[in-house]
Formats: C-alpha cells, structure tokens, sequence
C-alpha cells in the first residue's frame, strides 16, 4: 500500500483527500485516511475582472499551509495538486502557482477542462457498480465550469466543460435575493447556450443513466432527502426521481439568503451560491429528459469525484 494526498482547487472550495492505495496501478478502491473541504472562494470576481483577488489568494494559501502539515503529519508519500476553472481563467494565475508552490513543495497543476472531465468521470465511476457497454453521464457542476463526461466500462467516450457554474451565475446574474425572474432566465439562457456547447461533443441522447457529483448536486440531494444534518452516507449513490430534484431545486432558488442558511445540512460556503447551483441542475436534467425521450428519469448523486480521481492518477502513475 501507497499513502497519497490529492488536493482540488476549485473555483469555490479547496479539499484535501489523503488515502492509502494499491501501488503500481492495481485496482481497487481507496481508503480514505483524512478527507477535508474548505471554501476559500478562490474564483472571487474572475468571471468580471480576470484576476484572482488579493483576498481570495490569502484565503487559498491559508488552507493550502494547514494541508501541507496534514499530509505530512500522516505521511503521504506522494502529492498531487489540480487547479481548475477559476485558475483557468485568471491572468495572474502565476501569483497564485509560485505561492502554492512554496507552501506546498509540488507544483500545481493548472488542468484543462477535458482533463478535469476525466478526473471527475475516474472518480465518480470507481464507486459505481460496473455497467458493461451502457453509458453513464458524470456531470460535475462546479463553482466556475461545469463537466459533461459520458462513459462506460472502457473508460471516456466523450467529454466537455463548459463555463457554467454556480459562482460564475451568482455573480453574473442572480444578484437579487431571492433572484428575480429575469435574472433566472438570464441565467437559464447561460445554461441552455453551454448545453447546446456540451452536446457537439458530449452525445447526450446516448446516456442511459446521469450520475451527479460535487457540493451543489450533492447539497440538493441533501434537500431533496429532507435530511437533518448533511449525512453523506444517506447522499452517496441516492436515486431520486427527477421530478423530486426539479422540485428541491426551485425551493432552493426561490429562498431568501437567510431562509437557505438555516437549512441544517447547508455549509455556510454555499449559502449564497446554491440558488445558482440549483438551477444549473434542474436545467441540465430537463435536458436530458427530452433527449433521451424519457428514458432517464432519476439521478444519482455520489459524493465521490475529481478529488478520488486525482489520488486514483497518483496511484496510476505509480
């Protein structure tokens, strides 16, 4: 066994996942040793200004230092560290690759969209039960993109990332609380035109089941359950029928700021950007009920994804 520690850096949150794995490529699922989630908002004004602000940095390095000691208080023998969308865009992204670098040891790697889709699809499908040639879409609704990957037991068929996601909206559109109804079709329209992006790569009439991963999916699953505290026991691999989702998702979006922060499975993190993640979801979904003529009519959510596909790359690379 190989202990690794695999960092994601997002436009929203930073996690940690130190686990132990089967060396030289070997399958088999990881053991989680320390699994953390901290929302820095590292994508802070990007989709506005370009930049990475001073104060979202500092909140990055914050939690990028407490990971440092983790992993080596628990002794990860090798290290991986993913930026993605908010990074991606940023013209000082220098600034903030030197700095992680520094705290770190490792240098961080600024990965592509595609690159991402597949982490997430690795992640997401290495706790699913094995589908043979059906082909299952991943979507990992993010703070600053969204990923389609559609797969099946061979690995990747088809992948695209487009940039939606629930900061990027917030931020662009839905500044009201609760947003009105011209900032959600303002939003909406965002949405539908990176659909239509998605699907001249990603055949999405092809997919026979949707699985759903990251903090927004995973919280409306968490509402839609009815939860008293966010369980992600009761979240992993939870079916819900479409409809059910839809329905969690409009209450989401149509909540003042202060009635979703009272909801007791929501992070204090996501309070401001959930409506707009909601929406992504509901808007997706409704897309693929008409293009595969009804044949999806539930979801599943895994909490599960690009971070377990960053430590399942250490491992293969091993």
């Amino acid at each position: 066994m190989s202990r690794v520690a695999a960092i994601d850096c997002g436009t929203n949150s930073i996690r940690l996942l130190i686990a132990d794995a089967s060396p030289n490529g070997a399958s088999g699922p990881l053991t989680d040793v320390v699994r953390e989630m901290r929302v820095v908002r590292l994508g802070q004004g990007v989709d506005a200004t370009g930049e990475l602000a001073p104060e979202a940095l500092a909140r990055t390095f914050a939690a990028t230092r407490d990971y440092a000691e983790l992993i080596k208080e628990h002794g990860a023998e090798r290290v991986r560290f993913a930026a993605t969308s908010a990074t991606r865009d940023a013209s000082n992204r220098q600034v903030f690759v030197d700095g992680i670098r520094d705290l770190l040891g490792v240098e961080p790697e600024v990965i592509s969209g595609d690159e991402e889709a597949a982490l997430s699809f690795a992640g997401a499908s290495s706790v699913l039960p094995a589908t043979g040639e059906d082909a299952i879409l991943v979507v990992d609704l993010g703070g600053g993109s969204t990923e389609f990957v559609l797969g099946d037991s061979n690995g990747v068929i088809a992948a695209r990332s487009v940039d939606v996601g629930c900061v990027r909206l917030t931020e662009r559109h839905l500044r009201s609380d609760p947003p009105t109804a011209a900032q959600i079709a303002a939003a909406e329209a965002d949405v539908d035109a990176a659909l239509d992006l998605a699907a001249q790569t990603v055949p999405l009439d092809r997919a026979t089941a949707v699985v759903g991963v990251a903090g927004s999916i995973t919280t409306i699953t968490a509402h839609a359950l009815g939860l008293s505290e966010y369980q992600p026991e009761r979240i992993h691999a939870a079916s819900l029928d479409l409809q059910t989702i839809s329905d969690a998702c409009t209450n989401l979006l149509e909540m003042t700021r202060d009635e979703r922060a009272a909801l007791p499975y929501m992070h204090p993190g996501r309070v401001d950007v959930i409506g707009a993640g909601a929406l992504v979801w509901r808007r997706i979904l409704a897309r693929l009920a008409v293009v595969s003529d009804g044949a999806i009519s539930t979801a599943v959510s895994s909490e599960h994804d690009i971070l377990d596909g960053i430590a399942l790359s250490i491992r293969g690379a091993e």
